[in-house]
């Protein structure tokens, strides 16, 4: 593929904390790589700010290789950017042409409240899993891998489920900032495999009223959700949240 260099104007949102309304700035930035990740574009930037004496843009980062969901960011209004099944970190320059403008904003959810910049806040999701996404097993030493058998539509659905890095594409998406994508691929992974069965009722019935307690909205059924996941979780999956919720309610003590 051939490269190239690029001048691009950057439109970002600025915001110093919580309390801080929050606003646009434009930045210029010159002779950008089509080979640079989005992020390295970004550390360029604010090489340049930080050498004009200016406060550099705040950014979520850590492994740089699509793996922990840490680098939310509304690209031209996607999360994560253009591209499919993929995070910011992965998403590269070549995607953009010389002269173009783009807009970056930071995920928009009340339960994701903005810290500064383009970080926002996301331990609600941590407070959803902490209130139901575990399984009792004794930590003992590893089993043989056959020594459960599970069938193979069910392992490989709940590996698909268990796939989710957690990013919050998919309330970035949702036009009522809906955590149900989410919530059904953590309950879906645990629900499909007898490891899970334990706390199978009071998992789901846990976890949806934390979510309902952090103000995620409700499941808008557009589909937003699975189209941006950079990992492709499936819309099945919230089926699935939905029938484990129903059983567990009209079962439940």
């Amino acid at each position: 593929m051939e490269h190239y260099n690029m001048n691009l104007t950057l439109k970002v949102w600025r915001q110093s904390s919580k309390q801080d309304s929050g606003r646009f700035e434009t930045y210029p930035v010159k002779n950008i790589s089509s080979e640079m990740s989005f992020l390295e574009m970004f550390d360029v930037l604010n090489e340049e700010l930080i050498r004009d004496g200016k406060d550099p843009i705040a950014f979520d980062h850590d492994c740089r290789e699509g793996i922990c969901g840490m680098c939310s960011m509304v690209i031209d209004g996607k999360p994560h950017g253009p591209w499919k099944a993929n995070t910011v970190c992965q998403l590269h320059m070549r995607a953009y042409n010389d002269g173009d403008t783009i807009v970056i904003e930071p995920w928009r959810a009340n339960a994701f409240p903005v810290l500064k910049d383009l970080v926002v806040d996301r331990s609600s999701f941590d407070r959803i899993i902490q209130a139901g996404g575990y399984i009792s097993v004794n930590t003992g030493n590893a089993v043989d891998a056959n020594a459960l058998p599970i069938e193979k539509d069910k392992a490989d659905a709940s590996f698909a489920a268990a796939a989710c890095i957690g990013c919050g594409a998919c309330v970035a998406a949702c036009k009522n900032s809906s955590a149900m994508l989410f919530l059904s691929a953590k309950v879906s992974h645990l629900a499909l495999l007898p490891q899970g069965s334990p706390e199978r009722k009071t998992r789901v019935m846990n976890m949806v009223a934390q979510m309902d307690k952090e103000g995620f909205g409700g499941c808008t059924n557009t589909g937003a959700c699975e189209a941006t996941c950079p990992k492709e979780i499936s819309l099945s999956n919230i089926a699935r949240l939905n029938q484990e919720y129903l059983l567990a309610s009209l079962t439940s003590e």
